[in-house]
């Protein structure tokens, strides 16, 4: 079946989903930059989501370019993932407004080795339905970012208990190592 339906749903989705992030951003009482202070957290917690969802959207956005088309396997995978990053809004709203505690923050990371998790799902059955030589295999490469990600964020989880601003740190890592996309994708659809 086509992949139209599938990219367009998810595209709305995630529309859905920053718009809710940012229903969590409230107005402080107050008219000074200094009212903005205790709002900085949550601001801050918001940002770092944006980004995170925003790199999910432009990664799938490339998946899905490479992809020809999807099976109902593919559709659920797609969901799994969906899934995940709905649960971002909640998970960024508590350690925003808990400015760093440690489950908060341990949270956190395991919402987004959830989200790289079925990332990694969607990807090993969209290239296992094209195949091994397809465009998308070859873009997607053996996915050391992807691998690597998963061992920073178990890592940040574990030190959320210990120091949560290394977790973040490590978060915020992950997120700067995903921001510029892989231009293996331009480079597999240009030889499409």
């Amino acid at each position: 079946m086509g992949k139209e339906r599938l990219a367009a749903f998810s595209d709305g989705v995630v529309a859905i989903i920053i718009t809710i992030m940012v229903l969590e951003l409230h107005v402080p009482h107050g008219a000074s930059f200094a009212d903005l202070r205790p709002i900085l957290p949550t601001f801050l917690s918001y940002v770092l989501s944006f980004i995170y969802v925003g790199i999910y959207w432009n990664n799938h956005h490339h998946m899905m370019l490479l992809a020809r088309t999807v099976t109902g396997p593919i559709l659920w995978a797609n969901m799994h993932l969906l899934f995940w990053l709905s649960t971002v809004p909640f998970a960024t709203a508590w350690m925003g407004a808990n400015h760093l505690s440690q489950a908060p923050v341990a949270l956190y990371g395991g919402v987004l080795i959830m989200n790289a998790v079925a990332y990694t799902i969607l990807m090993t059955m969209l290239i296992r339905h094209e195949g091994p030589d397809s465009a998308l295999a070859r873009a997607m490469g053996r996915d050391l970012k992807g691998k690597a990600s998963l061992v920073l964020y178990a890592a940040a989880i574990a030190m959320a208990f210990v120091q949560p601003i290394v977790s973040l740190g490590l978060y915020v890592t992950v997120a700067a190592i995903w921001f510029i996309p892989d231009r293996r994708v331009e480079r597999n659809l240009e030889l499409t």
